[in-house]
């Protein structure tokens, strides 16, 4: 089950970073702040890295609670699909050099990816199991886990944002 919660603390800091990536990226576009917007651009690919890295643990979560992949599941298709859409948008933006374009495109994708989520069926993927537990010690040990991996993903993001700033 540890991997079942670890898979959950991955895919939802992902979702944090991408949520927090489209606010930033909102507010850069509108105080035209560029230094908001490359925090915007920082954010949107720390969302990519968990989201992308999010694969493999929720095949290994699979493996272990299915008994094999299931890669037919709606909810892992749509998780490839938006991996792979969000890598063409980060390298387009990154040949683009106006960070307004990433903070743009990161509000578009992060609706986007909302509105794909909630359109897609769970088959064998059981919707949100560690809210609608009554186990509050579960609730508490994925609430640390969750809080832990969010820290990871705050210090990805610094790093990539310093990172780009010292290469600008």
């Amino acid at each position: 089950m540890r991997v079942v919660y670890l898979h959950g603390a991955w895919v939802w800091a992902a979702l944090g970073s991408f949520l927090a990536a489209a606010l930033v990226g909102f507010l850069g576009l509108l105080l035209r702040s560029e230094n908001i917007q490359r925090w915007s651009r920082a954010l949107g690919r720390t969302g990519l890295f968990f989201w992308i890295t999010y694969l493999p643990v929720s095949m290994w979560a699979m493996q272990t609670n299915w008994n094999g992949l299931y890669l037919a599941e709606p909810r892992w298709r749509l998780a490839l699909i938006f991996a792979l859409g969000g890598i063409l948008l980060q390298v387009g933006v990154t040949l683009v050099e106006d960070p307004a374009w990433a903070s743009a495109a990161n509000v578009v994708y992060f609706i986007a990816l909302l509105f794909a989520l909630a359109r897609t069926e769970n088959v064998m993927h059981p919707p949100a199991p560690i809210l609608s537990s009554d186990a509050w010690r579960i609730q508490i040990f994925f609430g640390g886990l969750l809080i832990l991996v969010l820290s990871a993903a705050g210090l990805f993001a610094r790093w990539l944002f310093q990172f780009e700033h010292q290469s600008a």
